[in-house]
Parts: C-alpha cells; structure tokens; sequence
C-alpha cells in the first residue's frame, strides 16, 4: 500500500528457513516466497544469504515457477578445495556446489549467480587455490565478493598450522580478483542490446537522470523523469560498465 515493489528476505543462512505458514503447517523458504507472491504490487523477491547445503529441490523449483522470484542468486562458496572447504566447516565439497548451479540453470536459464571467497586460509597450497580458480570459471559469476584471510584470535582457524605468508595471499586474491572481474564485465556487456525490466529507485546523479535496478542487482541509470521512481520500467540497454549499465526507456513507456 506504501509502493513497495520489491522485498528482499534476509537471514544467515536464510535458506534454511522454517516457519508456521498461515495454514498452521511448517513452511520452507520456497512456500513462503510463492506466499509472499501473491501480495498485490509486490513484483519482485530475492533472498539473502543462502547456504548451498540449505539449497533444496523446492527453492530450486521456486526460481522456475514464481516468476516474482529474481533470477539472480548470491550462493557463497568460500573456496574450490574441498580439503579447505573441509577446514573451514562449510559441509559441503566443490562438487556438490557445482551440482547445485547446474540444477538452477536447469530450472532457469537466465538466473546470475554471486558468491563470496577466501583466499589465504591457514594450510591452503597453490593447489588448493587452482581449485579455487577452477570452480570460478565453471560457475562464470556476474558477481563476486573476495578476501583475504584474517586471523582472528580467538578462533579455531587462527590456531591452525600453515599460515599463509601475507604476500602469498596477497598474489592469490589479485589473480582472483582479477579473473572475477573479467566474468563481471562479460556479464555486464552481455546486457549491451537486452531490454530490461528496471526497478527505479533514487535519482541520478546527473541532473535529469534516474537510478534504478535491473533484475541482476545491476545498477542502471537513464535519462528520464523523476516520476519514475517507484515503477518498474522497460529500459534498452546501450551501454556497460564494471559496475553499471546505461540505458534508454523504450519509447512506449516514455510517452506512458
């Protein structure tokens, strides 16, 4: 009623979800975004963060038949080596993670994947980082968050043996950095032609432009009146950058 037209469900490990749905029945993630669907205006769902142990066959399912749900998914994997996943506790394998992507795109083609890594963690060879760079190029992110390890007192990781020396780290998160940012701007230029469905939520930061999201979490600006903001829109997109994409309302809507 207030003009929302997106909402972003948040949570540590939100896909593990579990709740009493209005039916009085425990419901996962996936029931209670086709729930949320339903809500007059509301044109736009996402959740955040998953863990890709919680990414079951319905919430896959979700993102083919609700088509509320954004085809854009941050899915952390942390690193490609299993040893390193193992040492981490993330409970999952390199393997496994890959299958759960190959499933997504089987539900929905068009669905962009961010992750989050860690390069440095203590025991971590030049093997294990290949590993890491392997799994980045069969997963081909749109989007990507990387560290550096930082031992933390306190913690079981800073106890570990095979600390990585810091210039060690430090060339591997440049050489992850940079293969991310190769697949960000492929991903991004691949928009350069598309027409895209755009959330506009804030004005541009030159005068006579709007700001808004595409459906990628990619921000997109355009010239165009301030009246925008609130609606979703089709905008022709002209031109990428690594961080955002520019574009024009197509002409149908301009005159609307």
């Amino acid at each position: 009623a207030k003009g929302v037209r997106e909402i972003t469900l948040l949570g540590q490990n939100v896909n593990a979800f579990h709740g009493i749905g209005p039916d009085g029945q425990v419901w996962n993630l996936a029931q209670l975004l086709r729930h949320l669907s339903l809500i007059g205006g509301v044109e736009r769902l996402r959740y955040t963060t998953s863990h890709p142990r919680e990414m079951d066959d319905d919430l896959i399912a979700a993102h083919a038949d609700t088509p509320a749900v954004m085809p854009y998914l941050h899915l952390p994997v942390q690193a490609g080596s299993d040893r390193i996943l193992k040492a981490m506790n993330r409970k999952h394998t390199a393997a496994e993670y890959l299958a759960i992507v190959e499933k997504l795109r089987a539900a929905r083609a068009d669905i962009a994947l961010a992750s989050d890594f860690i390069v440095g963690f203590p025991g971590e060879t030049e093997r294990d980082f290949e590993n890491t760079m392997a799994l980045v190029r069969a997963a081909n992110y749109a989007q990507a968050y990387s560290f550096k390890y930082s031992r933390r007192p306190g913690t079981p990781a800073a106890e570990m043996h095979g600390q990585v020396a810091p210039e060690v780290a430090d060339d591997r998160l440049q050489r992850l950095q940079a293969l991310l940012l190769e697949q960000r701007r492929a991903f991004n230029a691949g928009q350069v032609g598309r027409r895209l469905p755009v959330l506009f939520d804030r004005p541009g930061r030159k005068p006579g432009q709007v700001q808004g999201r595409s459906p990628y979490q990619q921000s997109v600006h355009i010239e165009g009146p301030q009246s925008l903001i609130g609606r979703i829109a089709e905008v022709e997109i002209t031109a990428a950058t690594d961080n955002s994409l520019t574009g024009a309302l197509v002409p149908a809507q301009a005159a609307a």
